[in-house]
């Protein structure tokens, strides 16, 4: 593999910009030092979630309506899901589900981006079906995923799939293109080449790339969920949602979605902690949020 044979259409770099603080010596950053650095992301971090419940409740008192429940009513209506079993149920379909399309998406994402970012022909073989695909919603891919694999688990699967491949695809097939032609030259006067080149270099400086792709689309495949559930499901986070608005039980849909927000925090901190165990010398800090 060769140095040339990388697409040249899409590494042009982007020139670097310097941010320069205008702003007096002794004014420098003064916002920042109000609070103490450890302590001042978590004490925002709870003030803004103590903000958003009591605007919450606020806005249900002022309203009065069952169509906005209370705070309070909706920690009801989980703990009353939490004791007949429901919710832990719906919560295991849900994450089971969103866990097989997500990390199926990732094993075909990777490879056909790297595929695509290496060889030209790859990629002008492939790139018209990518771009069109990618622009059309899940939703629409509902009747013919039913057609197709049935009323079962591979439709809705297949869904969250759908939503995956692309985000990780496209990343991965720019962290290529933002390798530094310099750097794959140097390796290639050491005598680096073919395999060893992807192995030492390109794969290395891609993860990266990878993992960042792969963090939006876990987020978006969370929100897919809700749309796949819609399948002639019958458990399920997305179907509790979707069946409870159609009695107006909203109760029970705003916990649902409340433990569905909770739960892809949950998922996107531990991809991060990951990155950052195992993945710490080749995915930037920023990215795994050290």
């Amino acid at each position: 593999m060769s140095v040339d044979r990388l697409d040249p259409a899409a590494r042009r770099e982007a020139p670097p910009v310097a941010v320069v603080d205008a702003s007096p010596p002794g004014q420098r950053n003064r916002a920042f030092h109000v609070l103490p650095a450890r302590h001042s992301p978590w004490v925002l971090t709870t003030l803004s979630v103590v903000a958003g419940v009591v605007v919450w409740a606020i806005a249900s008192r002022t309203l009065d309506s069952p169509l906005f429940p209370s705070p309070l009513r909706i920690a009801q209506a989980l703990a009353e899901s939490i004791g007949n079993g429901t919710l832990l149920a719906d919560i295991a379909i849900s994450v089971r589900r969103i866990a097989i399309g997500f990390v199926l998406g990732c094993v075909v994402g990777v490879p056909l981006g790297l595929a695509m970012g290496l060889f030209p022909l790859v990629r002008a073989f492939c790139d018209p079906v990518v771009q069109f695909l990618r622009f059309v919603p899940p939703i629409a891919w509902l009747i013919p995923a039913i057609m197709w694999f049935g009323i079962g688990e591979t439709s809705k699967i297949a869904i969250i799939f759908y939503m995956t491949v692309f985000l990780v695809l496209l990343n991965t097939m720019s962290g290529v293109a933002a390798i530094p032609r310099n750097q794959l030259r140097s390796a290639e006067n050491y005598g680096v080449s073919g395999w060893q080149l992807f192995a030492w270099v390109v794969f290395p400086a891609t993860l990266s790339y990878s993992v960042a792709g792969a963090r939006i689309a876990m987020g978006n495949s969370f929100a897919a969920v809700v749309g796949a559930e819609l399948i002639a499901a019958n458990a399920g986070l997305g179907y509790r949602i979707v069946d409870s608005g159609q009695w107006m039980a909203m109760d029970q849909m705003f916990g649902a979605m409340l433990v569905l927000g909770l739960l892809g925090i949950a998922a996107d901190r531990l991809a991060r902690m990951l990155a950052a165990r195992f993945l710490r010398h080749y995915v930037h800090a920023a990215d795994h949020g050290d």
